[in-house]
């Protein structure tokens, strides 16, 4: 139980470090938006259609998802969620596949996720997407468009995001 809590405050040291760094740095894409990928959490996703809502809304295919869940050896395997066991102590992914999801480089990345938890910043902050959306009181370095929305209401944050999308011309 200790080495969970030391790991996690060295994850959340290099995050805060890393962090500090990507905004220093951060490049804001002008491409049109044809793939998109979500960052999640489990219990948001568990009983929504997140994905159809955002292809339909926003009018793109091939969405890919992926959502944090609190690790426990009796979940199974599987390509859709991650957990605290998928990063080592330097902070690193081990899992493969969420490792090249993380390097695709995505035009979009929705972080729907409502509430600040160390996992799913840390993936978002560290995915190739060249343009990120979520949450507005999460964690406003993270996000190049906050939106204050309720999580329960995905049409809604879809739709407020395409207005804006739209301004930008990136639809």
């Amino acid at each position: 139980m200790k080495f969970t809590k030391l790991k996690y405050n060295i994850l959340q040291k290099k995050f805060h470090k890393s962090l500090l760094k990507s905004v220093a740095t951060r490049k804001i894409s002008q491409k049109e938006i044809v793939s998109v990928g979500i960052i999640s959490m489990e219990e948001i996703t568990s009983n929504k259609s997140i994905l159809e809502v955002f292809e339909e809304v926003l009018g793109v295919r091939n969405t890919k998802i992926y959502s944090y869940r609190k690790f426990n050896k009796e979940n199974e395997f599987s390509y859709k969620h991650f957990s605290e066991a998928d990063l080592n102590w330097k902070g690193e992914y081990i899992q493969e596949n969420f490792k090249s999801f993380l390097e695709q480089p995505f035009d979009l990345l929705i972080g729907y996720f409502n509430q600040p938890n160390l996992y799913t910043e840390n993936a978002v902050l560290h995915s190739q997407a060249t343009f990120k959306v979520g949450f507005s009181k999460v964690n406003e370095a993270l996000f190049d468009i906050e939106i204050s929305e309720d999580a329960n209401n995905v049409k809604l944050f879809a739709s407020e995001l395409k207005k804006y999308l739209q301004i930008l011309k990136k639809l």
